[in-house]
Formats: structure tokens, C-alpha cells, sequence
């Protein structure tokens, strides 16, 4: 709620700090902690109560010196913290800040012998932030609790015995065992026959999914109803949960432009109110004759308590960790709470189709040859040195055949294929287009032939294809669909050829869609679209992918088939790989847009009024406090809400 820096990021796993006077929240422990940590502010609200309701009462009041000495000690009671801060604070030259400005209006408000307003505006004040810590805790809690599922232990088989050990002193290449019910602590490949796996904490998807030997496991997910064995592929720190993990806790750093120019104008606007309330005091002494030092004090003292930026400096960046959250248990991860806004503005989705909008499992339908080569352990041979779905189709499809050929000199063309020697022959497999950099001829027909194909060519002869067969993913069509009804337009960009981009277009109703394309090419077409003023979100999960993620407003890149490569470099993790979730993040950057701007439409207006009204002397402390501390509890109530909120599949 500091108007400099006194609110750090959020982190889950770190008790929040607010202020100096920071206190972890844990469950029911932290619940006791905080009503003990408060009892000064529960006591001089108790005094406060009592004291009102004795003066409602009485037939007379009490004497001044009475009251200060009943007043005073319930004053330090609730404001002890607030002025401890405020003194820190002007030791270090920052005398324009929340806690200087409470302190100022409070002190006034005993000097001019206001003994009860003064003590309620610290004790409202002192529950306002006693409240909105709750709130920043409870968003932390639900973060933390969502993504921290990693078992402190792992059974790992060592010798044929099953020992149990930290995670991170396990390696890459040992076995581990996952009893039912129990969460995987590493990634890995199942080496049991099968096994069920639920996946809620990695992707917000609740049903289980059944795989089988060989399949990719996640540190994460937790094992069903039968015992499973995982050969470890990758160390604990570098598991893709750890990763998520440390991805949360980064986003919750980087700050949105909503937020930088609300840091920027508070620390602008609270210096202001501070001449303003001078002037107040000071400028009616020029025009009026009968001058009265007590009441324009008293009313700059109304405009300094109104005037106090709460609302704005903790709603706002409560309403933005609240839509991280969401989008976390809904299997999204936003590296930056700069990118919500980004995706709330979305005018142009541009898509990758292998493995974005299609399955990307491909498998060999058919292989024709034309000079009676055996196609498959050639392009085999080459294709075991990418991790192109393609490649790894054709590799699975040779898995019995001779892949002990001699291979030399094998080199990658982005957008193109393999080239390389096998058994000493130059042997090149890909699309089309690399037969044609090469100027070798092939048959004309092969363009119009809508699966995708391998090509293959021997000695700088064309050899024969590979056909090959992808499926569109099951909510592709849906999310396209819900694109175009929120008037955002879409394109698709693909390395495969025309025909099989056309189709794939066609069934998705995607006009705009564009094939044989280089990552020159697709960054091309994304500087084209971004000149046109839309914001413009790229989707991909290819590594030949990452210059247009990172070239894009918005990159997002799909977690679980996408490279490394495209995942670091993107803004936006997709953990389930579903095209529907493109439309759920767009909603969520919607959702917080909205509740960020209702915030400061709502502070700010309550505040105007009241200011204007306490300036002209209508408006006494008390409603000014309560005007001040009930807009911060409704602003942080909207923001809270984010939290809770439920999007439909």
C-alpha cells in the first residue's frame, strides 16, 4: 500500500512484507498470529467504541485531560507501527507517503483537540491494512498451495532396493517408484505397461490421463490406483514443475504499465495533496476577514485522510496476482502480469499449425518409391537427429529396420528437412522446397497431394515419398470459432506446403493461412501485421518458433509437445497444449482489465467528491475515513474476486 516501494512482489513460498512490519500467514497458525499480532488495534477499537458510546450518553463530556489521557494510549495502541514507518521513512528524505500522511492528519486531529476522529482515522486505517494483508496472504496461499506439490522424498531403486531420498539427490537414468495416490517428484518416461495420472496441478485439467510405456511423466501429476516405475529423465531443479514454479514467482515481479503509472502517479499525486492541504490551510488567511486557523486546519486535515492512495496502490496489484492465479489453475502461466494487459488488447492470433493446432503425432500412412529404395531407413537415418514430430514419426515408423547405417555430415534446414551422407551417399529428406533449393526435379503432382509428405532424394535424385498424417486437435475448431465471435482476427503460419495448410485452414475456417514458409519468412509476416497497430499474440511450440515468439506482442507457446526453446521464449505457457486455452487466456486478461480499471474509476471518483466536499468544509473525519477505508475494502473485495472466478471449458 506504500506509495514508494513498501509492497513487494509476492512470492510464493516468502511471507508477504508489508511495510516493516511483515508477518507470514500459514493456515490456521497464521490466523491465530494475526488476531495476537493485532491485539493493540483490537483493544484501541474496543476504547474507541466505548468512548463514543459513552459521549452519546453522558449528560456532559468528559474534561480535556481525561479524554487525552484515555484517548492517547488507544491512539499508540493502533498507530504505534504507522508512525514507526512514517519516522523510518523521513530519515531516509521520503516525506511524501501514506504512513506520513496518516500520521500528519492524525496528529493535527489531537492538536486541535479532535481526540476521537483522530484515533478513529488510525484505527479504520490500522483495519484497513490489516484487512488488505489478509487478502494479499490468501492470494499467496492459494498460489503456493496450487503449484508447490513437490514431494519432499522419492523412492528410487538402487541395487534392486527401493530407498527413499530427496529429489535432488536423485540423477537422470535411475528408476523411481510411484506408489498409488502418491505425487511424482521428477520427470521422467514410464517404464510399467501402463498407468493413470492425474494432471490437475500442471494443466487444470481434473481428468486422469492413461498412459502408456514410454510416454513422458511429469514432476506433479499423481499417480492413480496402481503402483509405476519412472526412469528419470531430468534433474529435480530442471523438472517443467520447477520451472512453473519459479515462472509464478517471476510474473508476480514484473509489473504491468497499469501498475508502473499508478507507482508513478502516487508518487506524483501524494506530494500534490500535501501542497494542496497547505494551501487549504494557508490561502483562505488572503481573502478572509474572520480567519479561523482551527476550522481550514481541520478541513486540510479531511483532505489529507481522503486523499491517502490505498485503494489504488494495493487493489491493482492484488487484482493483477489474482489474475495469475486464475490463470495458473487453469493450466495457464503468464510470466509477467504486463502480459494480462497485452492479452486483454489482443486484435490478431497468429498460429503455428504442427503440434499448435494439430495433434502433432504424426504416423506413416503409406511410402512410395520410385527407384525401389528402401525410403524409410534412409530418411530414418537423418530424421534421428531432429525432434520435428515429423522426424519422429518417421524414426518410430523404422523402428525395426537397420538404423546402423554409416550417417556423416548431417545438417538441419529450418522449414526445409535433413540433409546428410548415409553409407557414404548424399541423402536428403524433407519438403519439396529443399528438392528445389537443391534443383533436383520430382514428380508435379507430389504438390497436390494434401497429406504431408517426406520427400526423399538420393545422390541428388529423386527417390521416392513418405506419406504422413496429422490430426487437428479436438478443440481446434472451437477455439478459432470463439476467436472470431470476440472479433479478433487469425492467421496461421506453417512450414508445411500450401495444400496441407489450405485444408487444415479449411476445416478450422482460418482465411488467412500461409505455407512453405522459413522462420524469416513467418517473422516477415508477423513485422507486416504488427505495422498494422493491432496487438498481435503468436502460438507455437516449435523450436524454429522462438524468433516470432519473441518477435510477437505476446508470445505463447504450447508446454507439453513445445520446445524448450519456445517455452522459455514465450510470455505465455500453454501446460495442456489446448488451442481453447488461447481464448481462455484472452478472457482472463479481460477479466483483470476490467476489475483493475473498475478500481480506479471507483477510488477515484469516491475521492474527488469527498475531497471537494471536505475542502468546502461539508465533510467532517469520520467520513472521510470511512469514505477512505470503505473504498479500499470494496476495491479489494472487486480484486479478490478474480481469484474465485469460474471459466467454462
Amino acid at each position: 500500500m506504500d506509495t514508494t516501494n513498501e509492497h513487494h512482489p509476492i512470492q510464493p513460498g516468502n511471507s508477504h512484507d508489508h511495510g516493516d512490519h511483515g508477518h507470514s500467514h500459514d493456515n490456521a497458525t497464521a490466523g491465530t498470529a494475526a488476531w495476537k499480532h493485532h491485539a493493540g488495534l483490537i483493544a484501541a477499537l474496543i476504547i474507541l467504541v466505548a468512548m463514543l458510546v459513552y459521549q452519546h450518553v453522558a449528560s456532559r463530556p468528559l474534561a480535556t485531560g481525561l479524554q487525552l489521557a484515555i484517548y492517547l494510549p488507544a491512539y499508540l495502541l493502533a498507530g504505534w507501527n504507522v508512525l514507526l514507518l512514517a519516522f523510518r521513512k523521513m530519515l531516509h528524505g521520503d516525506f511524501f507517503n501514506e504512513f506520513v500522511l496518516m500520521s500528519v492528519a492524525t496528529i493535527g486531529a489531537f492538536a486541535i483537540g479532535s481526540y476521537s476522529e483522530g484515533l478513529a482515522v488510525m484505527v479504520f486505517y490500522s483495519i484497513g491494512e490489516w484487512f488488505q494483508d489478509a487478502a494479499v496472504a490468501r492470494a499467496k496461499r492459494s498460489i503456493k498451495a496450487l503449484l508447490d506439490v513437490r514431494p519432499d522424498t522419492v523412492r528410487v531403486i538402487r541395487n534392486g532396493q527401493a530407498l527413499q531420498v530427496r529429489p535432488v539427490a536423485v540423477q537422470p537414468g535411475e528408476t523411481i517408484r510411484v506408489l498409488a495416490g502418491e505425487k511424482v517428484a521428477l520427470d521422467g518416461k514410464l517404464i510399467s505397461a501402463e498407468a493413470r495420472f492425474n494432471t490437475a496441478a500442471l494443466t487444470g485439467e481434473s481428468k486422469p490421463r492413461r498412459l502408456q510405456q514410454g510416454e513422458t511423466v511429469l514432476a506433479g501429476m499423481v499417480n492413480g490406483n496402481s503402483p509405476a516405475e519412472v526412469q528419470v529423465t531430468a534433474l529435480f531443479r530442471d523438472s517443467k514443475l520447477s520451472r512453473i514454479l519459479e515462472l509464478v514467482q517471476e510474473a508476480t515481479a514484473r509489473k504491468s504499465r497499469t501498475q508502473l503509472f499508478i507507482s508513478r502517479f502516487a508518487g506524483i499525486y501524494t506530494p500534490i495533496v500535501f501542497a494542496l492541504a497547505l494551501c487549504v490551510v494557508a490561502v483562505p488567511y488572503l481573502f478572509s476577514g474572520d480567519y479561523d486557523f482551527r476550522e481550514w486546519l481541520y478541513r486540510a486535515l479531511v483532505f489529507l485522510v481522503i486523499s491517502c492512495p490505498c485503494a489504488l496502490v494495493v487493489s491493482i496489484p492484488l487484482g493483477y496476482f489474482g489474475g495469475i492465479g486464475l490463470a495458473s489453475r487453469n493450466g495457464l502461466l503468464f510470466k509477467g502480469s504486463n502480459f494480462l494487459d497485452i492479452l486483454a488488447r489482443t486484435g490478431v492470433v497468429v498460429m503455428d499449425k504442427t503440434g499448435t493446432l494439430t495433434e502433432g503425432i504424426f504416423a506413416v500412412q503409406e511410402t512410395v518409391s520410385a527407384d525401389g529404395s528402401d525410403l524409410l531407413p534412409l530418411a530414418a537415418a537423418l530424421e534421428r537427429h531432429s525432434i520435428h514430430p515429423v522426424a519422429l514419426a518417421i524414426v518410430q515408423a523404422a523402428a525395426d529396420a537397420d538404423l546402423s547405417l554409416a550417417v556423416d555430415a548431417v545438417q538441419e534446414r529450418p522449414g526445409r528437412g535433413m540433409t546428410g551422407l548415409v553409407n557414404g551417399e548424399t541423402v536428403m529428406a524433407g519438403n519439396t522446397q529443399l528438392l528445389l533449393d537443391c534443383g533436383i526435379d520430382y514428380p508435379p503432382g507430389l504438390d497436390q497431394i494434401t497429406d504431408t509428405l517426406v520427400v526423399v532424394a538420393k545422390n541428388h535424385r529423386y527417390s521416392g515419398y513418405i506419406r504422413i498424417a496429422d490430426r487437428l486437435k479436438s478443440d481446434a475448431a472451437g477455439a478459432v470459432t470463439a476467436l472470431h465471435r470476440a472479433g479478433i482476427e487469425t492467421y496461421m503460419l506453417s512450414g508445411d506446403k500450401q495444400s496441407v495448410v489450405d485444408k487444415v485452414a479449411g476445416r478450422l475456417g482460418i482465411k488467412n493461412a500461409f505455407g512453405n514458409l522459413l522462420p524469416e519468412d513467418k517473422t516477415a509476416h508477423l513485422e507486416t501485421l504488427k505495422r498494422s497497430g493491432k496487438t498481435v499474440v503468436f502460438v507455437g511450440d516449435g523450436i524454429n518458433d522462438a524468433p516470432v515468439l519473441a518477435l510477437a506482442d505476446a508470445g505463447m507457446a504450447m508446454g507439453g509437445l513445445g520446445s524448450d526453446a519456445a517455452i522459455e521464449t514465450a510470455d505465455v505457457v500453454i501446460q495442456d497444449d489446448r488451442p481453447s486455452q488461447i481464448w481462455r487466456a484472452v478472457r482472463i486478461g479481460r477479466m483483470t482489465r476490467t476489475v483493475v480499471w473498475q478500481n480506479i474509476i471507483l477510488a477515484m471518483a469516491v475521492k474527488v467528491a469527498v475531497l471537494v466536499l471536505g475542502a468546502g468544509g461539508q465533510a467532517d473525519l469520520w467520513e472521510a475515513v470511512i469514505a477512505d477505508v470503505g473504498v479500499a475494502l470494496l476495491a479489494i473485495l472487486n480484486a479478490v474476486r478474480i481469484q474465485n472466478a469460474r471459466l467454462p471449458v
